[in-house]
């Protein structure tokens, strides 16, 4: 009954589902609430829904996983790409499109590490070591030589 509440709390807007209330609409296969909490819950919520339709297993969901993939978080996104390939529908077009995310997914973690390490070795440079550093040094020592 708890339960029920917290979905027609979700449908007012009001507050979220608790992770017990998802896994109780898992226990009981309701796979309308998990596909609404899919769609219109803050991101903690989107994220546990789109993992508890993998659990649920319907492919009558794809639809709404499908327009998951392109959540702004990528924490959700990744959770409904998981699930898709957990259900492995035999539409062709669905499995490229999670190949295709799933290389997309790929592409930005690399380029995230390659900008982490770029930040790593600039800062390696010691100070006295800059050309700016050396030339400063250069002009002070001109300077205290006498005019002629």
């Amino acid at each position: 009954m708890f339960y029920q509440f917290s979905y027609w709390l979700l449908r007012m807007k009001l507050s979220q589902p608790s992770e017990k209330a998802i896994n109780y609409w898992i226990d009981t296969n309701s796979v309308n609430k998990l596909e609404y909490a899919l769609s219109h819950g803050n991101y903690k919520t989107r994220q546990l829904a789109a993992e508890a339709l993998g659990l649920v297993g319907r492919p009558s969901s794809i639809p709404v996983l499908l327009i998951a993939i392109d959540d702004k978080i990528k924490n959700v996104s990744i959770a409904a790409l998981n699930t898709l390939e957990h259900l492995q529908d035999s539409d062709e077009l669905i499995k490229s499109i999670i190949k295709k995310r799933f290389n997309w997914v790929k592409e930005i973690r690399d380029k995230e590490e390659k900008q982490k390490n770029k930040r790593a070795k600039k800062h390696n440079i010691y100070r006295w070591e800059r050309a700016s550093k050396k030339s400063f040094e250069i002009v002070k020592e001109r300077l205290k030589r006498p005019i002629r």
